[in-house]
């Protein structure tokens, strides 16, 4: 198993956490050479020099065990063949290392624990030398117990160090797919307004400029001309209500989804086109077979129709347009515009963007849309399969 780098997971040591250290490592060193210690004054008063230096110099590289964890450990572990007081030193240390669970580094340190504890003893001779069995056996208790407490502190450390980790990194994927969810649901909220006010837009437009440019009709047929842009214009406010009833209500928290039109919906935007002046030809080849068609799908060549017969009041005035839908569950549905190119631009601006939008939705339907001059008309062609 792949552990984290051990300094990843190493908490901070505080003035606390030095205070602590030290003082347990006074008292064990004061523990470990209570006995041999007056026995090395009365062997020889170099001995003592010597401890006592090398556990001083010890007591200096320990701060150091972070930062050359095996190099320290090894040192105060050799220092233990001459040196008692370097004992509490030593602890530290071979514990710290421990931390890491680098097993062969704990291999290399135990054997040199009990070389440099047994060494002491042949030097140090002291009253109350057992067995050297017993006293090797002792060392391996104590050095196995203490390297095992550090791995076992290493392994805690890094286990929360980990789920800390996955906590974060949990915290930032929900906060990033709630941005991401956020940015889809607001280009959905623009696409579905693209694809309703700008055929209502485009009606409107088309009726204000044929007001401007006609100079011969009576008070009547402005008046018309005059409701037909005003019912237009309801209508449009209308539609953008539905659309942003999509946003969530701030008291339950649940979408407000206003009835999307499907297939069915499709005959009557034609008649309503046609009606407010548009040259329509509606060829619906499907049928019967349209009742068993998803709503999504239906929903889909709503769209592509109402685009196309926007742009075409927009980019071909006058022009006629046909418009073709055909299908079965077995071939899916194809639906086809066609109209003739104009003869003069039209006075409604257009971003360009509705037929990318509606060719994003048709490929999300498995289908496909493609828009191109052919034989001096405007083609706008689509295909959708028929399962959702």
């Amino acid at each position: 198993m792949d552990h984290a780098p051990a300094d990843a997971y190493q908490p901070p040591l505080t003035r606390w956490g030095h205070a602590w250290r030290l003082a347990v490592m006074l008292i064990l060193s004061a523990l470990t050479c209570i006995t041999p210690l007056p026995a090395a004054w009365r062997q020889a008063h170099l001995l003592v020099v010597v401890d006592l230096a090398l556990g001083v110099t010890a007591y200096v590289l320990v701060w150091y065990r972070r930062r050359w964890p095996m190099t320290v450990a090894t040192l105060i572990t050799t220092f233990g063949v001459l040196s008692s007081t370097a004992s509490g030193a030593g602890v530290l240390a071979a514990v710290s290392l421990a931390t890491r669970r680098r097993w062969w580094q704990l291999a290399v340190i135990g054997a040199l624990n009990l070389a440099a504890s047994y060494a002491y003893n042949m030097i140090v001779q002291t009253p109350d030398n057992g067995p050297w069995w017993v006293e090797l056996l002792v060392v391996v208790v104590i050095t196995v117990a203490l390297l095992g407490w550090g791995a076992y502190i290493g392994s805690r450390r890094e286990l929360l160090w980990t789920l800390k980790h996955r906590a974060e990194r949990a915290e930032a994927e929900q906060e990033l797919r709630t941005s991401q969810a956020r940015a889809n649901e607001r280009a959905r909220i623009a696409r579905e307004m693209h694809d309703v006010l700008a055929h209502r837009i485009s009606q409107v437009s088309m009726h204000a400029s044929a007001l401007a440019f006609r100079t011969d009709l009576d008070a009547d047929q402005m008046r018309a001309s005059a409701t037909i842009i005003q019912d237009t214009a309801h209508q449009a406010l209308a539609d953008l209500r539905g659309v942003l009833g999509v946003l969530r209500d701030p008291e339950s928290g649940q979408p407000l989804e206003a009835p999307q039109p499907t297939y069915r919906d499709l005959e009557p935007l034609v008649q309503a086109v046609r009606s407010a002046g548009l040259k329509v030809t509606y060829d619906d080849r499907i049928g019967p077979a349209a009742a068993g068609l998803p709503d999504v799908i239906g929903r889909t060549v709503y769209r592509i129709v109402q685009e196309g017969m926007t742009n075409a009041a927009k980019h071909a005035p006058g022009t006629a347009l046909r418009i073709v839908v055909s299908g079965s569950p077995a071939d899916g549905v194809t639906v086809e515009l066609r109209n003739p190119l104009g003869l003069q631009p039209g006075s409604t601006p257009g971003a360009g963007l509705g037929l990318v939008g509606l060719s994003e939705r048709a490929e999300l339907r498995g289908g496909t849309l493609q828009g191109r001059r052919e034989q001096g008309a405007w083609v706008l062609r689509g295909w959708i399969p028929w399962a959702a």
